[in-house]
Parts: C-alpha cells; sequence; structure tokens
C-alpha cells in the first residue's frame, strides 16, 4: 500500500497551494481541499446490450451493502466522454476500518459466508461487464460527498495522470481552478488523490443539478472571469487549459447523469 507517499504528496502540494497568493489563505476563498477519507472508485463498461441488466445487478446488491454495514456507493452513468457506462463511488474510510476482522466477518455473513451463494454477484457481474477498473482515492469527508451528491442530477469528471514529477503541481492546479470556478459563481469540485490501483493519479468531480446548471458559466462576464483567475493565481482564463496541459501526460472528460 502507498499510505505514506500520498500522505507525504498531499502534504507538500497543501503546503505549495497555501503558498500560492496571499488571497488563497483568506476566509473568503475556499481552502485547500481535506483528504481525509477512502473510498474505492470502480469504472465499469457493460457488455453489449447489458446496461440495462449491469444497473439491475447493482440496484439489487444495495441490499447487501446495507447488511454488510457498508455504506452504499454513489454511482451515476455517462452520456459522453470516456468508455465506460458506470462509475461508483465506494465509501471505505480507511484500509484498517474497512478491512477490520468485524467488518470482514458481517460483510462474509451478508454475502452469504462461503456458500456457493457468496460467488453469486460476481458470476453475474462478468456476464453482464465488458471491461472494468478500480482505483483506491484519498478524498473529501463522506458527510462532504453526501451533501454534494443529494439532489444532484448532472455530473463533470475529468481525470488525470500527471507527467513525471508534476503530481504536487497537478494537484495545485486543480485546487486553483476552484478558486476560478467558484469565483465565477460555479461549484467548488470535489477532489479524489489516489492511492493504489488503475493508472490514474487524481480526478475532480463535479455535481450539478442539471446540464444547465452545468453550463451556466457561459453566462459570466469576461471581466469576471478575468478578476477571478487573477485571483486564483492564473494570467488569465485563457490560460487555464493550457497550463494544465504543461503538467499532464493524459486526461479524460466523461459526462453523465444519475440513475434512477
Amino acid at each position: 500500500m502507498r499510505l505514506r507517499s500520498t500522505t507525504g504528496f498531499l502534504l507538500l502540494a497543501g503546503i505549495m497551494v497555501l503558498a500560492l497568493t496571499p488571497s488563497a489563505t483568506n476566509s473568503e476563498q475556499p481552502q485547500v481541499p481535506e483528504h481525509s477519507y477512502l473510498y474505492k472508485a470502480s469504472f465499469v463498461r457493460a457488455a453489449p446490450g447489458k446496461l440495462l441488466d449491469l444497473i439491475a445487478l447493482y440496484k439489487n446488491q444495495m441490499t447487501a451493502y446495507d447488511a454488510a454495514g457498508d455504506e452504499r456507493p454513489f454511482w451515476w452513468r455517462h452520456t459522453q466522454g470516456d468508455q465506460w457506462d458506470l462509475m461508483l463511488l465506494f465509501p471505505m474510510e480507511s484500509y484498517t476500518e474497512y478491512y477490520s476482522p468485524k467488518r470482514v466477518a458481517r460483510r462474509s455473513k451478508a454475502q452469504g459466508g462461503s456458500s456457493p451463494a457468496a460467488d453469486k454477484f460476481q458470476e453475474q457481474f462478468q456476464s453482464c461487464a465488458a471491461w472494468y477498473e478500480d482505483l483506491f482515492v484519498m478524498g473529501p469527508p463522506l458527510e462532504k460527498v453526501k451533501k454534494e451528491f443529494d439532489g444532484s442530477a448532472y455530473f463533470h469528471i475529468e481525470i488525470f495522470v500527471a507527467l513525471p514529477g508534476k503530481h504536487a503541481a497537478l494537484l495545485e492546479e486543480r485546487v486553483m481552478e476552484n478558486i476560478y470556478q467558484t469565483g465565477i459563481g460555479r461549484p467548488w469540485n470535489m477532489i479524489f488523490v489516489k492511492d493504489q490501483g488503475a493508472a490514474w493519479d487524481l480526478f475532480t468531480l463535479g455535481c450539478y443539478r442539471d446540464l444547465q446548471h452545468w453550463a451556466s458559466s457561459y453566462e459570466v462576464s469576461n471581466e469576471k472571469r478575468k478578476a477571478a483567475a487573477r485571483k486564483a493565481g492564473f494570467e488569465g482564463p485563457n490560460a487555464i487549459g493550457p497550463y494544465m496541459r504543461t503538467l499532464i501526460f493524459m486526461h479524460r472528460d466523461t459526462m453523465g447523469v444519475a440513475i434512477k
């Protein structure tokens, strides 16, 4: 496990963000994000013609999470963007808590113990899914994530692989962009940083009421954009994207909707 290295990365990035400008620590500005809670992010592509079956499978599994004492995952389906169909964010809190003997025993009991029923979900999943990957990430406290998902119907994820040596700078840029976002009246995106798993180093997730809420920034004046960008530490709004691309090897955008 890479918990020590991740903690050092977050500490270094936090120091760098706080040093950006005097306004970055102003009480009117959003603060450096707290990465104190462990999640497993799963990205799943359905087998041809099996998307509704895959969604139904996870819906049926929710009561098993309840019986195991686990938090239900936050989830949504993509409408455009990357290759996957579903994103699920499983709250874990920490490795120590999630894999404690008491939790493991309760989870095993809820899944049928050592009986063949314990393999039923996995067998059904394998028949419905063509591809998947898991990423363990440190992110905001659980209550913050619950609040963001509550009432949200539209989602936007940006997921990144940093260039060598640019991991802390990329996290810094994501925080700066959040300051810019709130400066033009948009929501603060949640930031999740890799601990282990798939190749991605971090992702930001924005939760919106609907498509119109996500697109609302287009109504902001150029003067307000420029002021917000400078306050966040950028040269201007047109410099945000080009600067971010000096820090990344690869990135994907995906947009989607809540699952009813």
